[in-house]
């Protein structure tokens, strides 16, 4: 079963007077883009999350997020003045640029902002790290699960798609023997309308033989069933087969173009037409794959 590069994943710990949430995001990428964004309070263990995050994760633009709120009455941490204005400034700043609207609920985007916070302890103890630790598990498992779920989406899509195009490459025989009679039929017309032009028969079938031939679109049909076929082969094999599925989607792609450029006849143009589009479809799809 293949996986989707797109996921989202969330947990949360409470731990004394902090509730502590983890934000996992990932889009699609051609190889791992990890984006870490943590309280000072974690910074020291940024490398092992790192590490836990790219082991399973292996390719997507990932944003990791941890932020975490006081639920005590009382609390020892202090907002970050400066740095809290600095944000506020560059989110209007942004947002008149850009023609976005501002934030609705102005304290709940600041105050998750990187180091707006600051705490009284310098470094969390062993127990607080193992239950944050906990919920980035957590989060990662939620995370992988979406993949899944987008994956079998995809994947079922994909069979749809390719069941389609070989249907189409069906379609295409009967035209091909009615081609190359109307093909003959066309050039004979032609010579006879010529007055008093007389010909050489057996040059004639032979030349017709060769423009035929170089009509004949049975090894592209013969490779694109094949390709159909491996990319389902492929599917099946796991994750971590985008690279490949878009190889042969490329290769599948350089058939269909040649059957059109050989196809010299309306009908089988049409359906070339509708290959591609099929194909297209596959394309823009498999650059989520994992």
């Amino acid at each position: 079963m293949i996986q989707s590069m797109t996921g989202f994943g969330k947990a949360t710990t409470e731990l004394n007077k902090r509730k502590v949430t983890v934000e996992i995001k990932s889009l699609n990428s051609k190889q791992l883009d990890l984006s870490v964004r943590m309280p000072n309070l974690y910074k020291e263990h940024e490398m092992e999350i790192r590490n836990m995050l790219s082991r399973e994760l292996e390719r997507g633009k990932v944003d990791f997020l941890i932020y975490v709120e006081n639920i005590g009455g009382e609390t020892a941490n202090q907002i970050n003045q400066n740095l809290l204005e600095g944000y506020y400034n560059q989110i209007m700043e942004s947002s008149k640029k850009l023609g976005i609207a501002p934030p609705s609920d102005w304290f709940q985007t600041l105050l998750r902002m990187p180091d707006v916070l600051k705490y009284e302890a310098l470094e969390a103890d062993e127990n607080e790290w193992s239950a944050v630790k906990s919920a980035i598990e957590e989060a990662k498992k939620q995370l992988l699960s979406f993949r899944k779920q987008e994956g079998s989406m995809l994947q079922n899509l994909f069979e749809e798609k390719i069941a389609s195009i070989s249907s189409l490459l069906n379609e295409i025989e009967p035209y091909e023997a009615e081609r190359v009679d109307k093909v003959k039929t066309r050039i004979t017309e032609a010579l006879q309308k010529i007055e008093d032009f007389d010909y050489d028969k057996n040059r004639f079938e032979q030349e017709m033989i060769y423009y035929i031939e170089k009509l004949d679109i049975n090894e592209e049909k013969t490779r694109l069933a094949n390709h159909l076929s491996y990319f389902l082969e492929t599917m099946k094999a796991g994750s971590g087969q985008g690279k490949k599925l878009g190889f042969i989607s490329q290769e599948m792609g350089r058939e269909i173009n040649t059957m059109g450029s050989k196809s010299n006849h309306a009908e089988m143009q049409q359906i070339v037409v509708r290959m591609k589009d099929e194909l297209e479809q596959i394309k823009e799809q498999v650059l989520n794959v994992l």
